[in-house]
C-alpha cells in the first residue's frame, strides 16, 4: 500500500513509499496482542512483595493453655496470625512474575499493532528529522504541524538518533523510540505512530530474519 511522504511542517512532498502488506496490512491478531500486553506487563513487576510468615514472626513458642478441657479453641502459639503482632497468612512472598512467549507469536503481535495503525490511519511518515541542535521546540513544531501535539504519539527514527532524543524526551505526550527496537506494547499504547521515511525500511528489516525458513531436509536412498 502506498502512504503519502509528509514534510516537518505537515504539507505532503509529494513523494510516497510503499509499506508491505504482510507487515502493515494484515488482520490484526486480537489474541497475539493480548498475550504480548499480558507478558509485557507481568515483566515489568518487581515482585519484591513480602509479609513475615509465622516462622519469621519473632516471639515465644510456648503453648498458651492446655489443648483439652477449656471449651476454647485449640492455640499452639502466640505468633498466630489470630493474634495481635502475629503473622500474616497466606500473605505473598517475593517470587518473579516474568513470562516469555514464543518469537513468531511475538512478531505476529508487532505486526497486528502496526497494522491496525495504518488501518484507522494513525500511522504518519514524515521525513528525516534532521536537528543541528537538541532543542525541544523543533519536536513540538513538528508535533503541531501533523495536530498530535495533544495525543499520546510514539515517535520511530532509523536508528538511535541522539538529536531527536534530546529534543523530544521533555514532552510528555511523546515516546521516541528506534523503529527496530520498538515494542509492540509501545505501538498498541500510542494514540499515533510517526514514522521517519527511513525508519520504515528498519521496521521491515526487523522482521526480516523471521522471513528465512529452513529448508527440508531431503529423504536419501541408500543403495540397496
Amino acid at each position: 500500500m502506498e502512504v503519502q511522504v509528509l514534510s516537518k511542517s505537515g504539507i505532503a512532498t509529494g513523494r510516497s513509499i510503499t509499506l508491505k502488506d504482510d507487515i502493515f496490512g494484515i488482520d490484526p491478531h486480537e489474541h497475539a496482542m493480548w498475550l504480548m500486553i499480558e507478558t509485557h506487563l507481568a515483566n515489568q513487576r518487581q515482585g519484591t512483595h513480602s509479609t513475615l510468615p509465622k516462622s519469621a514472626v519473632s516471639g515465644s513458642t510456648r503453648k498458651l493453655f492446655r489443648q483439652k478441657g477449656t471449651g476454647r479453641a485449640r492455640q499452639g502459639s502466640i505468633k498466630s496470625g489470630l493474634h495481635p503482632g502475629g503473622a500474616t497468612m497466606h500473605g505473598p512472598l517475593p517470587h518473579k512474575y516474568t513470562k516469555s512467549l514464543p518469537k513468531k507469536v511475538k512478531q505476529l503481535a508487532r505486526k497486528s499493532a502496526l497494522s491496525e495503525k495504518v488501518k484507522n490511519n494513525a500511522f504518519v511518515v514524515v521525513e528525516d528529522l534532521n536537528f543541528d541542535s537538541p532543542r525541544t521546540k523543533q519536536v513540538q513544531e513538528v508535533l503541531n504541524a501533523l495536530n498530535l501535539n495533544t495525543k499520546q504519539a510514539l515517535l520511530l527514527t532509523a536508528g538511535d538518533n541522539a538529536m531527536v532524543y534530546l529534543s523530544g524526551r521533555n514532552i510528555p505526550t511523546l515516546t521516541i523510540s528506534a523503529a527496530d527496537k520498538a515494542s509492540m506494547y509501545e505501538i498498541w499504547k500510542s494514540r499515533a505512530v510517526i514514522a521517519e521515511e527511513s525508519a520504515v525500511a528498519a521496521i521491515e528489516k526487523s522482521f526480516a530474519g523471521l522471513a528465512q525458513e529452513k529448508p527440508e531436509v531431503e529423504m536419501i536412498s541408500m543403495p540397496a
